[in-house]
């Protein structure tokens, strides 16, 4: 599947691209893009079954790597997050020669079954919103927001909702059945780490656990804040990400 595509930046750029995690889409990057990765050509995929890009079946690891293999034809620094990572990471195992450099942004490697069962059977209800401000009250009321404020994650969110389909309020524009179908990707195994440069950066106060490895090509940072660390930490994530792709070789 060719997946949606938002770019930034000047055409003939270093090529990164960057994959948002479940529920999400694309336009999580802009920010980034704009104000710190301004040289870059920049390109952020909508997921299959998320945002702009097709919807159907299937949703396993195979279908999105296929779906990344199609849409980006050339080799690449990849960025992602959460479910993103986990994905840059299968790429990375698979295809290595399209994979340059490797960033992880607090990367969902492997769920423990249990807490993907219960993410997803939480999935599979649909909730409806009156609006941006109701959505961004449901996120803060998580907890896993941990230092950005309301109106920055609300400003976030602006590109999130759809009509529901019946015309009754509003919704997240992502296929249910894909994000549960995601969940049991990140049930399984891990993936084995990118062989290439790769910068994990780590959310403080996140509820995922990640074990990075003692590899000389791994470098790892710990930010401020939960999971979202482009949200709660965008300084310290930013400047992680630049400080990477501008040393020679990736990881000084």
């Amino acid at each position: 599947m060719q997946l949606n595509a938002r770019e930034w930046g000047p055409p003939d750029g270093p090529l990164v691209v960057c994959l948002h995690g479940v529920t999400s889409h694309g336009g999580r990057f802009e920010r980034l893009a704009r104000a710190r990765l301004a040289g870059y050509r920049v390109v952020a995929l909508d997921l299959r079954g998320h945002g702009r890009s097709g919807w159907e079946p299937p949703w396993d690891a195979d279908a999105h790597v296929a779906d990344l293999l199609e849409t980006v034809a050339e080799p690449a620094t990849w960025i992602g997050h959460s479910f993103g990572g986990r994905l840059v990471a299968e790429l990375a195992a698979r295809h290595p020669e399209r994979v340059e450099r490797a960033v992880l942004l607090d990367p969902a490697l492997h769920i423990d079954p249990a807490t993907a069962l219960e993410q997803a059977e939480g999935a599979r209800l649909e909730v409806r919103f009156s609006s941006v401000g109701e959505l961004a009250d449901a996120r803060m009321a998580t907890g896993t927001v941990v230092r950005a404020t309301r109106d920055e994650v609300a400003a976030e969110l602006a590109d999130d909702l759809v009509p529901a389909d019946d015309g009754d309020g509003l919704r997240v524009h992502y296929c249910r059945s894909a994000v549960v179908t995601a969940w049991s990707v990140m049930a399984r195994e891990a993936p084995p780490w990118p062989r290439c440069q790769t910068l994990v950066v780590l959310g403080e106060e996140s509820w995922i656990e990640v074990k990075v490895p003692r590899i000389a090509t791994i470098a790892s940072v710990v930010v401020p804040g939960g999971h979202t660390v482009l949200w709660d930490a965008f300084t310290e994530t930013a400047d992680a990400i630049e400080r990477f792709l501008t040393t020679t070789g990736g990881i000084g």
